[in-house]
């Protein structure tokens, strides 16, 4: 058995781990069961950014005959693939090489698993360390449905291997990754259909933003919301969906050429053996920490998406940075997750951070809340976008941020600025009394949802 001073799990987040690890003159073993990199490079973020920036520009086109400008487009999707896949595998690959060539560290390629509180198998190697960090991510969820097996289906990881373009496609999953994807194939030109149980996509942002988002994704796919798929089969050549309306019972059926499934993610945890450890997990297989990242074994460490919550990789980022912190200062870092942003890269662009005032509602604050739409600034008539919104919520007594949710063009990049806020001095409206905001420009629009606060 060989000793280390510190054991990483996963390369994703947890080279981060590594990197600051090797710079401090550790002896590291870094075990990933693969690809290297984790989802984000891999399966994730940065593939499905590269497909989905071509989506966005093909969507901007085809709605710039409202400014004028007309034109014609003919996406080429074999080369907007490869090139996502070029990418991805030449980053893949150039990690693999530095980790093979770094000092005092041990690369093992393989799954690994607990057998013992410190100790780990990886194949036929056996490896101890008083310090472990578990950073094993998630993977696709896949839902018992009669019929799906024997049908064959995609997810988020084989779509990324396709060289020819369904022409149809029905997509199981209304949240973040089933609305990117129905943005990409539809504005590839395929008749896209979303199949969801919840009444809006994108159930789990404020309503205001689901029902916007439902309302744009239905001119260009067809939003068959409120069905749960119960089964799937062929009727010929083509794969047939069959759902139940939760309204009313009734069962309809939606047919394509092709199957996107886009219902989830599940822990990689089990895959760990960590109960040979003691390492807890919660009922649904998620590690489960301490307000530090610590597990239930003392020297053992959780980050990122093993944990089940916030599944982002700058979460996991920033996971890496506390527990770094927590394993060699004498200080310990609490995590503070209260203003965490996410993004969702469908057509309209969402960005959200904080609260909800639905969420603010439910924890008894009392707060205000203000709104401004896009078309109500310079920038926004000139962009003649009349979907895209902010809406803000503070607290009624001294307007301190809780949250931001935007919905429309660059809304990433927007919310981003109500997260710095969240994250400064006394997270208030202070810095925005003494703030020139540039004209025009669509950061107005932040501005003046803050400038519209009224009683929820």
């Amino acid at each position: 058995m060989e000793t280390f001073d510190l054991i990483v799990i996963g390369s994703g987040a947890g080279d981060q781990i590594v990197s600051y690890a090797l710079s401090d003159g550790s002896k590291v073993a870094l075990a990933d069961r693969g690809p290297t990199g984790g989802t984000c490079l891999n399966t994730g973020c940065i593939p499905s950014k590269m497909l989905i920036y071509p989506a966005d520009v093909i969507r901007a086109a085809q709605e710039a005959s409202a400014i004028g400008v007309a034109t014609t487009i003919k996406p080429d999707f074999g080369q907007i693939m490869e090139r996502m896949r070029n990418f991805v595998d030449g980053e893949r690959q150039g990690m693999e090489e530095g980790l093979r060539k770094a000092k005092n560290l041990a690369f093992y390629q393989g799954v690994a698993e607990f057998t013992g509180p410190h100790t780990l198998k990886v194949g036929s190697h056996e490896i101890t360390a008083p310090k472990i960090v578990i950073a094993t991510g998630a993977r696709v969820a896949i839902p018992p449905i009669p019929g799906l097996k024997e049908t064959g289906y995609l997810d988020n990881v084989s779509l990324l291997q396709l060289r020819e373009m369904p022409k149809s496609l029905i997509i199981i999953g209304g949240g973040y990754i089933g609305c990117e994807y129905a943005h990409f194939f539809s504005a590839m030109g395929a008749d896209v259909t979303i199949v969801s149980r919840p009444p809006v996509l994108l159930n789990d942002e404020d309503p205001e933003v689901s029902d916007t988002v439902t309302k744009v994704m239905s001119r260009y796919v067809h939003v068959q919301t409120g069905f749960e798929a119960d089964k799937v089969g062929r009727e010929g050549d083509r794969k047939v969906v069959y759902a139940k309306s939760k309204k009313d019972g009734t069962t309809a059926s939606f047919e394509a050429d092709e199957i996107l499934v886009a219902l989830g993610r599940r822990s990689n945890a089990d895959l760990l053996k960590p109960e040979k450890a003691g390492v807890e997990t919660d009922a649904k297989g998620w590690i489960k920490v301490n307000k530090y990242l610590e597990t239930s074994v003392p020297g053992i460490w959780a980050i990122g998406d093993a944990i089940g919550r916030y599944m982002f990789r700058h979460t996991a980022n920033y996971h890496a940075e506390v527990v770094y912190t927590n394993m060699f200062s004498e200080h310990k870092m609490e995590v503070d997750e209260h203003a965490v942003p996410h993004a969702v890269f469908t057509h309209p662009q969402v960005g959200h951070v904080g609260m909800t005032e639905a969420d603010a509602k439910a924890a008894g604050i009392k707060v205000l809340v203000g709104r401004a739409k896009y078309i109500q600034t310079a920038k926004g008539i000139a962009m003649h976008n009349h979907d895209g919104f902010v809406k803000v919520v503070v607290t009624a007594d001294n307007k301190k941020i809780l949250g931001c949710s935007v919905v429309g063009p660059d809304a990433a990049v927007l919310v981003q600025q109500v997260a710095y806020m969240m994250n400064c001095g006394r997270q208030d409206l202070g810095p925005l009394y003494t703030t020139q905001v540039i004209h025009p420009a669509l950061s107005e629009v932040v501005m003046r949802a803050f400038g519209n606060l009224q009683p929820a």
